[in-house]
């Protein structure tokens, strides 16, 4: 009698810890629109800002809580400006003096988050940095455009869980 009793009892305790978890977004449905605009490049690494656009627009794609719209269509806009690229070599080759064969590279980037329904910014500034190691098997900046690719993506994962995660509800 106890073992029948404890078959219904244990899949009911185990429903009872998923009792606050929720199937659907926490985004309202109404404001379910993003726009992206070109991010800004304010640092010297050329292409930055647009890359690291298309791999933000991906990314919400992929995540699919968002649809994608124009500035004018949409409810929410991601404003963003890439403020800082640096690399900085970690190993160098040995019997050329100091030339460099790895480095790190990090990417800082600055996102605005708008509410174009309500005109009213909800975050303003917010930073998000990035980082990667690239070889230089050719040449210096071969390797860099490779790495930023790698860096977009990984800025547009933190921007995209930011911008899904927001607590819309207190707008």
């Amino acid at each position: 009698m106890k073992i029948r009793s404890l078959i219904f009892l244990l899949p009911a305790l185990l429903l009872c810890g998923c009792a606050n978890y929720r199937w659907t977004s926490r985004v309202p449905e109404e404001i379910r629109t993003v726009a992206v605009p070109v991010f800004q490049n304010r640092s010297d690494a050329a292409e930055l800002g647009a890359i690291t656009t298309q791999y933000t627009l991906r990314e919400f794609q992929r995540e699919g809580t968002f649809s994608i719209r124009r500035s004018g269509g949409a409810s929410i806009e991601v404003q963003g400006a890439i403020v800082k690229a640096e690399r900085r070599p970690v190993a160098f080759q040995r019997g050329y003096g100091m030339r460099a064969r790895e480095y790190r590279y990090y990417v800082t980037a600055e996102i605005t988050l708008v509410d174009k329904d309500n005109g009213k910014v909800l975050q303003s500034g917010r930073k998000y940095t990035a980082e990667t190691t690239f070889m230089v098997q050719g040449d210096l900046l071969t390797g860099q455009r490779d790495a930023a690719q790698r860096i977009a993506a990984e800025l547009a994962r933190q921007i995209v869980d930011d911008v899904v995660s927001y607590p819309y509800n207190k707008r």
